[in-house]
């Protein structure tokens, strides 16, 4: 497995692999990943080309904060209901996901999707590519990042190591034409 690093050229992403092991569930088909920094680098270089894509929940994305010019489209919802074996909560998939999308985005725009740590946008990456989309990056790192490991830190166990809040801009205005809006039933 790679992990591609960008760089800017003439306002073209050029992507150059490196060879660090992501976990397998931050593995998209498509093979191309930045970190959040590198996503904000990007995005900030060329808002007009690179489009910022979060799939997390609409509560996540007004109650944690998101990335100033991210789009939320959900790739799931929550069914508020508890999983004791997974220890998670139920997850419902956005059968409107992909519809969605192509309403926003056009199959060659640069799209770098976000979750809380980059499992999700795995997954909304993916499904991104089945439908056409070419030119999707996982955020590996999300918006939340890793898990600190680190017993003596006051951080152990939190979401602080990396990810989009503790290394980019971000923010907890909502810009409504970015959000998610249910359609009714």
């Amino acid at each position: 497995m790679k992990v591609r690093s960008i760089a800017s050229q003439d306002s073209v992403v050029v992507v150059s692999s490196t060879n660090t092991a992501l976990p397998k569930g931050k593995q998209t088909t498509l093979g191309l990943y930045v970190t959040a920094r590198e996503a904000y680098e990007m995005s900030i270089a060329n808002p007009e080309r690179i489009k910022v894509l979060d799939v997390r929940t609409p509560e996540e994305y007004l109650f944690v904060g998101h990335a100033k010019t991210a789009w939320n489209i959900p790739i799931a919802f929550l069914k508020y209901q508890w999983n004791a074996e997974k220890n998670d909560p139920v997850m419902e998939p956005n059968p409107d996901f992909i519809a969605k999308a192509k309403r926003f985005f056009n199959a060659t725009d640069t799209i770098l999707v976000a979750c809380r740590s980059g499992g999700r946008s795995a997954l909304a990456v993916n499904a991104l590519a089945k439908a056409g989309f070419e030119k999707v990056y996982n955020i590996t790192d999300g918006m939340e990042g890793d898990v600190a490991n680190d017993p003596a830190s006051v951080y152990n166990g939190k979401r602080m190591k990396n990810g989009w809040k503790n290394s980019a801009p971000w923010t907890y205005a909502v810009d409504p034409d970015l959000l998610w809006i249910m359609p009714k039933q």
